[in-house]
């Protein structure tokens, strides 16, 4: 695991935590810690996530990494870093450093606090990995949305942007992903599918997973690092075995690391340390060939994960249409010339990103599973790499002789895809009884792999309450002890809930039926009509079915379970687990097909039955069914989570880091502030606008304050307290504090004068435009056009004297011009001018009289004299009156809009208030 996209110039930050003293780095800084601190550098920690002390995962790590003092956490079985006799850390700790900081890095980019997110995991994380990863989310504080596959990570961000090329015809897409500790070879097929949500959508489906656990760029850089220091050794520049030294080493795996990325593109290059050991420094030239050869038996292992995941898919290389390489490892030119070899094909794929790929991927799959963004679904069915079974011993009895028989059932195939649920039922039990949840067969592991892979056995699950339950139940029919498991979106295990299922049949109280439809009955027996027949009895045999619990996802052998006879149902156990087989390879597709070949036969039987005899079947029983929940003690075999005092214990632990952290980087950011200060007001002195301002002696005593807190930062500054710190930068701002005043002041003069002129100008010519509306129709009242009127007055007669007094004093004092009293000044012009332009806006002109016709006539045959003043208005043809009066002018619409105007002349003005 990697967080990419981080603040260093390569964006991606490595997974490396330094702890030294009261000192705490991460990625890139950690990283250089390394050489010179090895022992307090953690770094490929993941590798011991959910593993023994006695894991050999775990003694290859201490002994590639000799530095590190990895000692057994006793409580737990596991491993700890011990620092010093108090100090020790878990690699869940660790990595709860490592998700902490990249959660800040990510909060500094989005500019917003974050709780929610999705942690890439390899594929090869078994049950207690994935737990160990899900701890460590906990004690950061973060929800875990999902645990995501790397590989279908990269898979997802690979179709995201393809989603286009992406129909109903399956497309076979090989991703091939060699990082620094691992390699995963996978097959995802690429095919629209339709969905209940969003209709037809692409999906993606894990087909295949190979992979390698310890082949990677790590192993490459650690056969180099042993080389630089053989060659180091054999120069006989000091006596030492710089093999001894870990400080020593750490620079050559550095180096190692060097070398290995520039003869990715050269075919030779010059190792050189300065001063790798007691003041030696080394030189050595490495050519491409013999880093090939120093790897050489590597490079075998390349094409291994291929064939396993060709062989898990059960394809073969002619149904691969594209292989893409991914992984910072594949820009090896060996490994992309030995792949190549290996698939086939006349090229390999390089159009992702290969550091970032995974990254991506999950951060769609974050947006997808979050409220707060909506994105284009992209439906994953991701794959389990690892088989899940149930097993359980139960007693058996032939021919009189009593023996225990070991049972398994499948749970989950191998590549069975998830999240999933699945339902165990347990016929043969009347008692309190236990099963076991282990892995299924793993012989497609190396023997290596298999031992690294730890604890075959899961958990131990101890019912309680089976025997209380069938006795309470005596008149119920027993359906058995149903076990429910989930398989999450993360890929891990867990049982919800155990029940003891019993039905029985009720008996329903009789209608009152009618004389004729009495008769019809007794006719209707005595012609063919029997009594109804009650279901198949209980079943006798004490199988253990395996059945879904999405009812779409029923299988035949299912139905046949509650039907089948006796002698029928004693193979039931081996029809279950041939079904599950059926199921994984064939997936929803044959489950919807069955279900569907079921209604259609149950449509045509329906269709068959003649009208006659319909009125013969009798009405099935109506059953009553009852659930007891069975109390499920769960014992877990493999890696114990952490006990709640213990993740109480770590969330402190690390919470005590993160404020030593900020308290470190506030009195870091106190420090820089005050020596930023000094400096900046150091050579501020010496410029113009400062030296105008202020008299030699004011500057001779800043600059004496200046010099002493420079000389106290220089000698006492490296003890101080941040509050020392802010103290001292609160006195010297004060001591400046007048200086930087009159200089600010003058500074923002121009521009404030400026805009106070222009509200002035447009103020008077509204005061004039308002005073030419009519009295007829008047919009505002005397009053407050007088109040603008003094405003502006008394706003240039303030803005002039000040003005003038303000010339008068000398540049070195204190202004009495003031931007706030200017600020003052505007708001108060501008309040005004906006509750006047507010009037305008909603003021209503008068309503004009409704115009008549000129054949309408009053009663006494006279024409209406309002109807003749419209016409004279309107320029219409109309009688005129004996004494004709002045026409005055209307306050028409035209004048109210221009009120919101301007002058002619001056187009504009008034709509800038």
């Amino acid at each position: 695991m990697s967080v990419d996209m981080g603040s260093e110039s390569r964006r991606k930050t490595p997974c490396a935590v330094a702890l030294k003293d009261n000192e705490r780095l991460f990625g890139d800084n950690a990283v250089g810690m390394a050489a010179k601190n090895p022992k307090v550098t953690m770094r490929y920690f993941q590798d011991l996530l959910g593993k023994r002390a006695e894991n050999p995962q775990v003694e290859n790590f201490s002994n590639r990494f000799p530095e590190y003092n990895v000692v057994k956490d006793e409580e737990r079985g596991t491993v700890r870093f011990k620092l010093s006799e108090e100090l020790t850390y878990t690699p869940e700790e660790l990595l709860a450093m490592m998700l902490n900081y990249s959660r800040i890095l990510a909060e500094e980019f989005a500019e917003q606090p974050i709780k929610d997110v999705v942690i890439t995991v390899p594929a090869f994380f078994n049950q207690a990995e994935r737990r160990s990863v899900l701890q460590a989310a906990k004690l950061a504080g973060l929800k875990v949305l999902q645990l995501m596959n790397d590989n279908t990570a990269v898979a997802l961000n690979y179709g995201v942007f393809r989603r286009k090329d992406i129909n109903s015809t399956a497309q076979n897409i090989m991703f091939y992903d060699m990082g620094s500790r691992s390699t995963t070879c996978t097959i995802v097929t690429y095919q629209t599918t339709k969905t209940k949500e969003s209709g037809i959508q692409p999906q993606l489906q894990i087909r295949g997973v190979g992979f390698d656990r310890s082949l990677g760029g790590l192993e490459i850089d650690l056969r180099l690092r042993d080389h630089l220091a053989k060659l180091f050794n054999e120069q006989k520049k000091s006596k030492k075995d710089v093999r001894e030294n870990p400080r020593s080493m750490a620079k050559l795996l550095k180096e190692a690391n060097r070398v290995k990325t520039i003869l990715s593109a050269n075919n030779d290059h010059m190792a050189q340390i300065e001063g790798l050991m007691d003041d030696i420094d080394f030189k050595s030239k490495i050519t491409r060939q013999e880093l090939e050869e120093l790897c050489g038996d590597l490079f075998e292992r390349v094409s291994s994960p291929v064939q396993k995941a060709l062989t898990s898919a059960e394809m073969k290389m002619d149904e691969i249409d594209q292989v893409i390489i991914v992984g910072g490892s594949t820009r090896i030119p060996k490994v992309q010339e030995l792949l190549l070899k290996a698939v086939g094909k006349e090229e390999l794929g390089k159009n992702i990103n290969a550091d970032e790929a995974a990254a991506m991927g999950a951060v769609y799959q974050a947006a997808a599973l979050s409220k707060a963004f909506k994105v284009k679904p992209f439906v994953v069915r991701d794959a389990a790499v690892f088989p899940i079974q149930v097993e359980f011993t139960r007693e058996v009895e032939e021919e009189n002789v009593k023996s225990l028989k070991h049972n398994k059932r499948i749970l989950f195939q191998r590549l069975a895809p998830y999240p999933q649920r699945k339902v165990i039922t347990f016929n043969r039990y009347s008692d309190d009884f236990e099963f076991n949840i282990n892995y299924g067969d793993l012989s497609f592991l190396d023997a290596e792999d298999l031992k690294i892979f730890g604890s075959l056995n899961l958990t131990t699950v101890k019912l309680r309450g089976v025997g209380e339950s069938f006795q309470k139940n005596v008149d119920y029919e027993s359906k058995g002890i149903k076990a429910h498991f989930n398989m999450d979106e993360s890929g891990i295990l867990s049982l919800d809930r155990v029940e003891a299922v019993f039905e029985t049949v009720v008996e329903e109280k009789p209608e009152q039926e009618s004389t004729l439809t009495k008769l019809g009955n007794t006719i209707s027996s005595l012609f063919g009509g029997g009594s109804s027949t009650s279901e198949s009895k209980e079943n006798a045999t004490d199988s253990v079915q395996e059945e879904e619990e999405v009812p779409t996802e029923a299988t035949k052998e299912d139905d046949q379970e509650s039907k089948t006879p006796d002698s029928e149902q004693a193979n039931s156990d081996t029809k279950a687990e041939d079904t599950k087989t059926e199921e994984n390879k064939e997936g929803e597709k044959v489950e919807n097909k069955d279900s569907k070949e079921k209604e259609e036969t149950a449509k045509e039987e329906e269709s068959t039955k003649s009208p006659e005899e319909e009125p013969k079947k009798p009405p099935p029983p109506k059953k009553q069914k009852l659930v007891d929940e069975i109390g499920a003690e769960q014992t877990v075999n493999d890696i114990r989570d952490l006990a709640e005092e213990e993740v109480k214990s770590s969330v402190k632990k690390l919470q005590e880091l993160t404020e030593r952290d900020l308290a470190k980087q506030e009195r870091e950011k106190a420090a820089n502030s005050l020596e930023a200060f000094i400096f900046e007001t150091q050579d501020k002195l010496e410029q113009d606008e400062f030296r105008k301002v202020s008299t030699k002696d004011q500057r001779g005593e800043i600059s004496s304050k200046l010099s002493q807190a420079s000389t106290w930062l220089e000698d006492e500054g490296y003890t101080a307290t941040t509050k020392e710190l802010k103290d001292k930068l609160s006195e010297l701002k004060k001591v400046c504090k007048s200086l930087f005043f009159k200089v600010e002041e003058r500074r923002k003069w121009p521009e404030k004068l400026s805009a106070l002129d222009s509200l002035l100008n447009h103020s008077s010519i509204f005061l004039k435009s308002a005073r030419m509306i009519p009295d007829d129709d008047p919009i505002f009242t005397e009053i407050e056009l007088n109040t603008l009127e003094k405003l502006i007055n008394d706003t240039w007669v303030w803005k002039n004297e000040t003005l003038a007094e303000q010339a008068k004093l000398p540049a070195t004092e204190k202004p009495i011009l003031l931007s706030k009293d200017i600020d003052q000044k505007l708001a108060a012009l501008d309040r005004e001018i906006q509750y006047l332009l507010n009037k305008a806006k909603f003021s209503k002109p008068k309503p004009k009289p409704k115009p008549k016709s000129n054949t309408t006539k009053s009663e006494n045959g006279e024409k209406n004299t309002t109807e003749s003043a419209e016409k004279k208005k309107e320029g219409t043809e109309a009688e005129p009156p004996s004494e004709p009066e002045p026409a005055k002018e209307p306050p028409t619409e035209e004048k109210v809009l221009e009120l919101e105007g301007s002058e002619a002349g001056n187009p504009g003005h008034a709509e800038e208030f």
